[in-house]
């Protein structure tokens, strides 16, 4: 099920991106929203908490509710009980979750650069632990380890490709 957004003050369904014959839509589909994505954030910081998440993100209650829901219904986050009375949970990354680590590097490398916040300096940076030199993502050859530039990526088919994918793929080769 999509999550809704608002337009001119009342809800408007967002359109599903399941079935789509993509990784991005699918991921995207999973994950819902921004405000999953702060969730995501918080949660890879150590927060677990709801009262937590509501003042870190400034989300509203049903809002948040709603998107933990999700999340753990896609199976990114599970939801753990640490106190019987009263009930309180807390939220954890399951494996899937975790993986996320790799998007939210990037998004904030590409908002560093691009000053998306317009505070025009990084607030976060990542460090190599032993040495205090700083990290960037980086693509890299699965069998040799080595660094790749991105000049040299090409995207190709994969084995779940349809025609439509090939056509697309052809399509942006031809441009490039």
């Amino acid at each position: 099920r999509a999550l809704g957004c608002r337009k001119a003050g009342r809800a408007v369904k967002a359109k599903s991106f399941s079935g789509m014959r993509c990784s991005i839509a699918g991921a995207l589909e999973l994950i819902g929203d921004r405000w999953s994505l702060l969730i995501i954030r918080d949660l890879s910081l150590g927060l677990s908490r709801y009262d937590d998440f509501r003042a870190s993100t400034g989300i509203p209650a049903a809002t948040l509710a709603a998107r933990l829901r999700h999340l753990a219904a896609s199976g990114i986050v599970e939801r753990v009980r640490y106190q019987q009375r009263p009930p309180r949970d807390e939220y954890r990354l399951t494996p899937m979750g975790r993986d996320l680590w790799q998007v939210s590097l990037a998004l904030r490398e590409w908002g560093d650069r691009w000053d998306a916040s317009g505070f025009g300096a990084p607030t976060v940076e990542t460090v190599d632990r032993e040495t205090g030199r700083p990290l960037r993502l980086a693509l890299v050859d699965a069998e040799t380890g080595e660094a790749v530039p991105p000049s040299r990526s090409i995207l190709r088919p994969g084995p779940g490709a349809d025609d439509r994918v090939r056509r697309l793929l052809d399509r942006a080769d031809r441009a490039a």
